[in-house]
């Protein structure tokens, strides 16, 4: 199988994983088709639409490449498969937007520490950019890698969504 295809059956396979957890816990959750979107899967209430989920999924020892999520009620869930039978859940990171950017400015603050002098900006969409690392096609380079440590405090907060659904 190719590393491409790994990719994108484990990216898929945490959707799922998500919306089945979502659904076991009594919230009604909906995968979105496509490569091209920003969201993952939509939450419903019996209002309707209440929430948007964006799903990272990794095998290794980080996400890379993070771009974040902005806006009300979107949430962007971290699914870590690392060292795990297929048999086995794996462990599920739950983040609102502050959560999120919280994150992405530590991380920022860890990079600027070690390297005083790299340029980086974070956008109004909660993305890390980085003016000086071009990359082909002439644009900065965006997004964040994100490891386990960096969100630990967010491990199985499900509850997060469940308050935007009450809110909502």
């Amino acid at each position: 199988m190719s590393t491409h295809h790994d990719r994108n059956m484990i990216g898929l396979a945490a959707e799922y994983a998500v919306a089945a957890e979502l659904c076991r816990r009594g919230i009604y959750a909906q995968l979105t088709l496509g490569h091209q979107k920003k969201t993952d899967l939509l939450v419903f209430s019996q209002a309707g639409l209440v929430a948007r989920v964006e799903v990272k999924a990794k095998l290794g020892g980080e996400w890379p490449n993070c771009k974040g999520i902005a806006g009300p009620r979107v949430f962007i869930v971290f699914v870590d498969y690392e060292n795990r039978d297929p048999a086995d859940q794996p462990d599920f990171y739950v983040l609102s937007v502050r959560d999120w950017r919280a994150v992405l400015e530590r991380r920022v603050e860890e990079i600027r520490a070690k390297s005083p002098k790299r340029r980086i900006e974070i956008t109004s969409e909660n993305v890390a950019v980085f003016p000086d690392q071009i990359r082909a096609g002439g644009r900065p380079y965006e997004g964040m890698s994100i490891r386990p440590p960096d969100i630990e405090r967010h491990r199985d907060r499900w509850g997060k969504v469940s308050k935007a659904i009450r809110a909502g």
